[in-house]
């Protein structure tokens, strides 16, 4: 058994999120939250901020840190359990371009519903649960957007 850490990104723009269509060969399909593995010297905010891009091609800011999620899998004959960290993204635009190398095949910008039954991931439903909620509550009080929480 091994650990692994990966970061990543809950991007809404204009109350929509950013969402990722994976196909592996047919082996693994189901939408996804952008993020990925940390890479030497990079802080997870960094790593967060450089997956979103890799993944999706959005540009992004991190409004805030929103929690950690954690799962394990079989790779190779080993268990890896990985831990997520997830920040909430504001996005400048709806634009996005799955990243193919990665067997993303398809972005797209999501009403909240609509983006919850679509995850395939309990864990990242959590996550999107948290950080739209976040979401709400600075809009609430007419702060989304305002950079000073990060």
């Amino acid at each position: 058994m091994y650990e692994a850490t990966s970061c990543g990104g809950v991007v809404i723009y204009r109350g929509k999120i950013l969402l990722l269509y994976k196909n592996y060969k047919n082996r693994y399909e189901g939408w996804v939250l952008p993020k990925g593995t940390v890479e030497t010297g990079e802080e997870y905010k960094e790593t967060a901020l450089r997956e979103v891009k890799e993944e999706s091609g959005a540009d992004a800011s991190i409004i805030s840190y929103v929690g950690k999620s954690q799962y394990s899998f079989n790779a190779s004959g080993d268990t890896v359990v990985k831990d997520v960290h997830w920040y909430l993204m504001m996005s400048d635009s709806y634009y996005s371009r799955p990243q193919r190398e990665e067997y993303f095949v398809d972005s797209g910008y999501y009403k909240y519903h609509e983006a919850y039954h679509l995850l395939k991931f309990a864990n990242e439903k959590q996550i999107l649960e948290k950080a739209y909620g976040e979401y709400i509550d600075l809009r609430r009080k007419n702060l989304w957007g305002n950079r000073k929480y990060f």
